[in-house]
């Protein structure tokens, strides 16, 4: 396997990332995973080697480099850290992180080993609308996957859910069973606006999981279904990207 720390040129400035991608000959995939609320760490590094691993070159970007280098000790988290989070959380849009994606796309771009063509991503948490804005924003977002995604349906503009229309890959959409984070007007709502639009999708939710089932050092982490969600994301990746 090839891994490196990456610098990735955006409209705004260079952002930090890490990229891994398989050692063979061959080019392959690109994938995007976007962070989480907790930020760019060790965690998600791993995620990017599993998804290399099944033969994608896959970038994670740091989206909070305009806010300067942001490193959360997520295990020893307490009240004042999660403040801190939170507050970084907020300093982001769909927008921005929208622009910054034609970076990313355009980094993948220049790599020797990164198929071209159509790309995935994967967004957890704070992410799930980045990742579906990124599928309506960019057509060759042909495999974007939002996993107990906030703010998926709101009052603004830029909703999430409102983007429907404009989404030409395929969609899939995981929440968990227990989301205090996802008010339950918020499955029926998107339901519905994904098939008045069309879009090719699949929405389901784990039963008996929590918010974070996915990340294996949280406490919420159910293996059952974090691999049941792993193998539904290759699935997807899969049949659209290779």
């Amino acid at each position: 396997m090839i891994e490196q720390d990456v610098f990735i040129n955006t409209k705004y400035g260079r952002q930090p990332g890490y990229a891994a991608c398989p050692g063979d000959p061959g080019t392959y995939p690109g994938i995007i995973v976007y962070m989480d609320a907790p930020g760019f760490r060790d965690e998600l590094k791993v995620q990017a080697r599993r998804i290399a691993k099944h033969g994608y070159f896959c970038l994670v970007p740091d989206l909070y480099y305009r806010l300067g280098t942001l490193r959360f000790d997520v295990p020893r988290r307490n009240d004042a850290m999660s403040g801190v989070i939170r507050a970084a959380m907020l300093s982001l849009t769909n927008a921005s992180v929208a622009e910054d994606t034609a970076g990313m796309i355009a980094w993948l771009d220049g790599q020797d080993k990164a198929k071209s063509g159509p790309v995935g991503c994967v967004g957890h948490c704070m992410s799930g609308p980045f990742a579906m804005t990124a599928a309506a924003r960019y057509s060759r977002m042909q495999a974007a996957a939002a996993l107990y995604g906030v703010s998926m349906v709101t009052d603004q503009p830029d909703s999430p859910h409102k983007l429907a229309g404009e989404i030409k890959g395929e969609l899939y959409i995981g929440f968990a069973e227990h989301d205090p984070s996802v008010p339950p007007t918020v499955l029926p709502a998107l339901d519905e606006a994904l098939k008045t639009a069309g879009t090719r999708y699949r929405m389901e939710t784990y039963d008996n999981a929590h918010h974070g089932f996915c990340f294996a050092n949280r406490p919420d982490y159910d293996p059952v279904a974090a691999e049941r969600c792993w193998d539904t994301l290759f699935d997807l990746w899969d049949r659209n990207l290779k």
